[in-house]
């Protein structure tokens, strides 16, 4: 670009992709623990609830006994890297960035906590990005979820004078490119395992059964994720039973069902002895799949009488899922690059 003479410098001419995810504290600390929440849970989008009714039972119960309990799971999962979920995200980000070369500048950044939406997007726009590609890292659409993270773009954008161009990557949980990588991925885990499973449970992060009554799509595309992945993997695991399950219950409001924890109980209790777990509806393992699923879930199977346990890893940064998102971004940057 040719400037007249005198011109202050312009960073401008560049595409950009930021791969956002839910979020995570800074540290597994009461502390921090209590930031992160306070953020979440303050989002209309989690909580569908009047702010004059929640912000009480927020502030003057939730964020005073629960934070202790989640630091304490946190800092079962924490890692030299820090929280699973950052450090796996920013990995795929690098890893991403490799794939695509020089031509377009990948960064990530989390709806709650940090890096966050409007400074990752500010620090792309501030690198000449006047295009960028808003990729929410969740296969299946959720207003909690896709919507949310959409929300801080917005905010984000509201706050420029000069604003990016903004697309962004549409959910892909019936898309063949994702049902392959998880299928590719599942089967090489799967047949990894000392021994082989009775039942696979694929297992999605739990909402509100309103939510579905009200319109999110959320619950009809994790099981069709479900339906096309069992299908999939019937080709080479036909003796394998398939369930689906929803997890992470909060509150006293019913949620969708069969539960996760409920259903390992029930399921050993029925004499299942071997039994695999996946999460096709987290894109990066995180303390829903690794405290949650792995640690108490094998707590509640095996004392209820069940011996094989095992909880397969998401896509994460590995070929499978990286080939997937490869393809997804450059689908999406189509005309861009």
């Amino acid at each position: 670009m040719t400037l007249p003479e005198g011109h202050p410098s312009v960073a401008l001419g560049r595409v950009g992709v930021l791969l956002v995810n839910l979020g995570t504290p800074d540290a597994p600390t009461p502390a921090a623990v209590k930031r992160y929440l306070g953020e979440f849970l303050m989002d209309p989008r989690v909580v569908e609830i009047p702010r004059l009714v929640w912000w009480p039972i927020l502030n003057g119960i939730i964020l005073n006994t629960r934070p202790k309990k989640s630091a304490h799971a946190y800092s079962q999962v924490w890692t030299d890297a820090g929280s699973p979920l950052a450090a796996i995200t920013k990995a795929q980000a690098e890893a991403l960035q490799a794939r695509m070369g020089q031509g377009v500048q990948v960064d990530w950044a989390m709806r709650y906590g940090n890096p966050s939406v409007p400074a990752k997007i500010q620090q792309l726009k501030g690198q000449g990005c006047d295009r960028i590609l808003v990729a929410p890292m969740y296969p299946q659409y959720s207003g909690a979820t896709t919507a949310s993270a959409m929300d801080a773009v917005g905010a984000a954008l509201k706050a420029m004078r000069w604003q990016p161009a903004i697309r962004t990557l549409p959910p892909y949980y019936d898309d063949a490119l994702h049902i392959e990588a998880l299928a590719k991925d599942t089967s090489r885990q799967l047949a990894a395992l000392p021994f082989r499973p009775e039942v696979l449970l694929l297992s999605f992060h739990g909402m509100p059964e309103r939510t579905l009554h009200l319109g999110d799509p959320y619950h009809c595309q994790c099981r069709k994720t479900a339906r096309l992945l069992a299908a999939v993997l019937a080709k080479d695991w036909g003796d394998l039973r398939v369930e689906v399950t929803f997890q992470s219950r909060f509150g006293k409001a019913k949620w969708l069902e069969p539960a996760t924890d409920v259903v390992l109980i029930e399921e050993a209790k029925k004499g299942t002895k071997r039994i695999a777990l996946a999460a096709p509806g987290f894109s990066a393992d995180c303390l829903e799949t690794i405290e949650e699923l792995g640690i108490r879930g094998r707590e509640d199977f095996v004392a209820a009488g069940g011996t094989d346990y095992a909880v397969l890893t998401c896509l994460n940064a590995e070929e499978p899922g990286m080939a997937m998102l490869e393809a997804l971004v450059r689908r999406e940057l189509a005309g861009w690059v």
